[in-house]
């Protein structure tokens, strides 16, 4: 259990969007002390204002060597009239709750 304490929660450190014509492909970089299959970042969602999920990029096995890491998601449709949204990062053990990014759709 100690490990998984150490590890605490999955932070987003870095986001950029590619967006036309309300698609968007996001580029998001996470980083989280990874332990294994007991304790690891497993996905990240980009969420609107009003907290409603547009997508989510799961994560299928701990990146323990690879930290931290980006992966893409897309091109997924964003509502119009969203052109603000947020990036949370999840973990196995602790869910959301680390650094998220607030970012503008361009």
């Amino acid at each position: 259990m100690g490990s998984m304490a150490i590890a605490g929660e999955a932070d987003v450190i870095a986001a950029q969007t590619d967006c036309a014509e309300h698609m968007c492909t996001f580029s998001v970089t996470v980083a989280h002390g990874d332990s294994g299959w007991d304790h690891y970042a497993d996905h990240w969602r980009i969420v609107t204002p009003g907290d409603g999920e547009i997508g989510r990029r799961v994560l299928y096995h701990p990146h323990v060597e690879e930290q931290p890491f980006t992966r893409n998601l897309g091109p997924i449709a964003v509502p119009p009239g969203i052109d603000r949204v947020v990036i949370q990062a999840h973990d196995s053990v602790h869910g959301y709750g680390g650094k998220v990014i607030e970012t503008d759709l361009q």
